[in-house]
């Protein structure tokens, strides 16, 4: 499988970016899709997750009331819908898929075994 993820750019604090992923693999089955994030000097962190067959959603604390993760499984596309940015958002973004997560892993960058290139996000205060 092969991700394409895009959208990422400068913004002012408050803003919002819609990030977009796009994978390879028309028969998507089970596969989830992630997004994740790392920061300069930090780890890889998770940011929220989608099941592409039943729609189930999961969101990183820090997020939680500010992004929202949607799929459009026509075109096998996960998007990343981020409100009300923050300076603390400024990250690589990354997008991740695997179809045979079960939800407790969804968080978990080392269990997913696709990677997009990422997208880099620059939330200025």
């Amino acid at each position: 499988v092969q991700l394409q993820a895009s959208g990422g750019g400068p913004v002012q604090a408050g803003g919002s970016l819609r990030l977009s992923c796009v994978a390879s693999e028309r028969n998507f089955g089970r596969m989830v899709m992630g997004w994740f994030r790392q920061a300069p000097g930090k780890e890889r962190e998770f940011v929220a997750a989608i099941n592409l067959s039943g729609g189930a959603t999961a969101y990183a604390d820090s997020v939680k009331g500010r992004f929202t993760i949607s799929r459009d499984t026509a075109k096998v596309t996960v998007y990343l819908q981020m409100n009300s940015l923050k300076p603390e958002d400024t990250a690589v973004y990354y997008c991740a898929s695997d179809s045979t997560l079960i939800r407790s892993s969804w968080s978990n960058p080392s269990a997913y075994d696709h990677w997009g290139q990422g997208t880099l996000v620059t939330v200025s205060s």
